[in-house]
């Protein structure tokens, strides 16, 4: 049987990328988006890429908690193995602390952070049954360097790699690795209009390949952390 890959927020961008980089090496792959014409564009791209590869999809908003529960129901439901996940969904919006509207942190600890730890409660029984499973958490430069105007980002951030720092002590003895990926600035659309050449962007293929290349080490060792910047430094 094909391993499976689950990927919060897969549609596009990063989780898009590690998608398409883990089917490219025989991975059936599961995934959610809030837009249902992205995940149809999305199976019908990878139908390409792996003519035998199973892709399911499901509509939802990883900012909901019900949504949430019903996307980890689902993927407990295909009744299969999971091999690796990834908390990739979030999003991020510019502010200053003292002086963004009113719900912009609660709102993005909502995307940023619930979304991973109520997707791992939910399937973690199933990825503890799982010989060589990895939780990959999507963090960001921003989980260590505080960024003018993007403070409640930095504040979700920094909390996702507190969690995913704590679910590795917790885990670490049922064998499943969890590490804590920190991309600097990368060309997805959380960018678009900013006037910048993209040799100031990371690729997002290259975070995913790292993260198949962590994936990919033997059982006795674990990367815990990868940091990952733009060759000219931060944006």
């Amino acid at each position: 049987m094909r391993k499976l890959i689950v990927v919060t927020g897969g549609s596009k961008g990063i989780g898009r990328a590690i998608i398409e980089k883990f089917v490219i090496n025989g991975f059936d792959a599961v995934t959610c988006s809030r837009n249902e014409d992205d995940l149809k564009q999305l199976k019908h791209d990878l139908l390409k890429l792996s003519p035998v590869g199973q892709t399911y999809t499901m509509q939802a908003d990883m900012s909901n908690k019900a949504d949430v529960k019903n996307f980890a129901q689902f993927i407990l439901d295909l009744n299969r193995p999971i091999d690796v996940l990834v908390n990739n969904a979030g999003y991020f919006v510019p502010g200053a602390i003292l002086t963004e509207p009113e719900g912009t942190l609660e709102s993005m600890v909502d995307a940023n952070l619930y979304s991973a730890y109520y997707m791992t409660r939910g399937i973690v029984s199933a990825i503890k049954k799982t010989p060589g499973a990895h939780i990959f958490n999507i963090c960001s430069i921003a989980s260590i360097k505080a960024y003018h105007n993007g403070g409640s980002y930095a504040i979700t951030k920094s909390a996702m790699l507190g969690f995913s720092r704590c679910i590795r002590e917790e885990l670490k003895e049922q064998q499943v690795r969890v590490t804590a990926v920190m991309p600097g600035a990368t060309k997805t659309r959380s960018w678009e209009g900013v006037d910048l050449p993209n040799d100031r962007f990371m690729k997002v293929e290259d975070v995913a390949e790292i993260v198949y290349a962590t994936y990919s080490l033997s059982p006795q060792s674990v990367v815990e952390e990868i940091l990952i910047r733009p060759q000219l430094g931060d944006i």
